[in-house]
């Protein structure tokens, strides 16, 4: 909830003064949408809460130095900002797999998946409650600024320009504010925007997802979601190819292999997936359509989560299908890795550990 301009101001003056709760106070209403920025720039949840929290510590350290000569906004966007350029210069970039190498050939083993961390993780869209977009009117909507496809464009910035475009576009700062954040001048913004939007534009499909499932309508998403997950569970693979258009994708992170192409997906299905019992729930992840999807373990007698299946359409049908594993499922392939889709990363996706058989 935003707070009043003198409320904003008594609590700044108590948090110069060392009031840790009044800092506190302060920043919990802009905690959600600074997340979400740091995700922008780092591709990681993970990576985007180490961020913030650091850019917290920052921001609680210099309070006595900010004199209002900027808003609080503005001033935290230049920690969080400064926080993730740091951390981007000490890490891998991320990638989904269809950046990382060359698609696979029918009938491919899956691999072993790839110890390094350079893989987008997911986004939970609970995280997007709460806070609103302040995108200009030629810039990017809050859910369009964390489809997996935009996110993984940005990846490919370097990190001014990728910096640049998030707080003109998607944040809706001035030229000027910016060049304030990142310490450089208003054309040398200007020019490194111009450049980002060239880069972004050659990646992103025509239409985003959040103009894809506005068009379609809740009822018929609904229904898209329905039969892909009652195609799984049949097991029969002309079933679920007729959900995917003419040139699909399916990757897997944190394996490194992917497949193009419906025979090489239909070979990769009928050789893998399809041969499994699963039970699936819908859910939303990076503001697109996504399935929880489980595995049945005869042993236990239930249902374990095993992968969240990120959909990205083309019209209504299934275009890329991003599936993250969880490690206990291609620790089956070779050596376990840690992985991110741990039990409480599928919880933050509203996604239970287990479900009765």
């Amino acid at each position: 909830m935003a707070i009043s301009a003198t409320r904003e101001h008594q609590l700044l003056v108590a948090a110069r003064d060392g009031d840790e709760r009044a800092f506190q106070a302060l920043v919990a209403p802009r905690h959600h949408e600074l997340h979400a920025h740091c995700y922008r720039m780092l591709g990681s949840v993970h990576d985007a809460e180490d961020a913030l929290q650091e850019a917290l510590l920052r921001a609680w350290r210099g309070m006595r130095r900010f004199e209002e000569k900027s808003s609080l906004r503005s001033w935290l966007y230049r920690i969080a900002t400064n926080t993730c350029l740091d951390a981007i210069g000490k890490r891998p970039k991320r990638v989904l797999p269809i950046d990382y190498g060359p698609g696979a050939q029918p009938h491919d083993s899956p691999g072993t998946p790839v110890a390094e961390t350079v893989w987008i993780e997911p986004y939970p869209d609970e995280l997007l409650e709460g806070h609103a977009s302040a995108s200009p009117a030629d810039g990017y909507e809050l859910r369009e600024s964390v489809e997996l496809a935009f996110i993984a464009a940005l990846q490919h910035l370097p990190d001014q320009q990728r910096a640049v475009l998030i707080l003109r576009a998607v944040l809706g700062f001035s030229a000027r504010e910016v060049a304030e954040v990142l310490d450089t001048s208003v054309p040398a913004v200007n020019s490194l925007l111009q450049r980002a939007r060239h880069t972004i534009d050659e990646k992103l499909p025509d239409e985003s997802q959040v103009q894809t499932l506005r068009a379609l309508g809740d009822a018929r998403l609904k229904e898209i979601v329905e039969r892909y997950m009652a195609a799984l569970q049949s097991g029969d693979v002309d079933r679920v190819m007729e959900l995917l258009t003419e040139e699909p994708t399916w990757s897997m992170p944190p394996m490194p292999i992917w497949f193009r192409g419906r025979a090489t997906v239909a070979a990769f299905l009928t050789e893998y997936p399809l041969r499994e019992t699963w039970t699936h729930v819908p859910t939303r992840a990076n503001g697109q359509l996504a399935v929880g999807c489980y595995i049945l373990d005869p042993d236990a007698g239930c249902f374990r989560i095993a992968v969240l299946d990120v959909l990205t359409l083309r019209g209504e049908l299934v275009h890329d299908v991003t599936a993250f594993l969880a490690p206990w499922l291609y620790g089956r392939f070779g050596e376990g890795v840690d992985g991110v889709m741990t039990p409480a990363m599928f919880a933050r996706f509203g996604l239970a550990e287990t479900l009765a058989a």
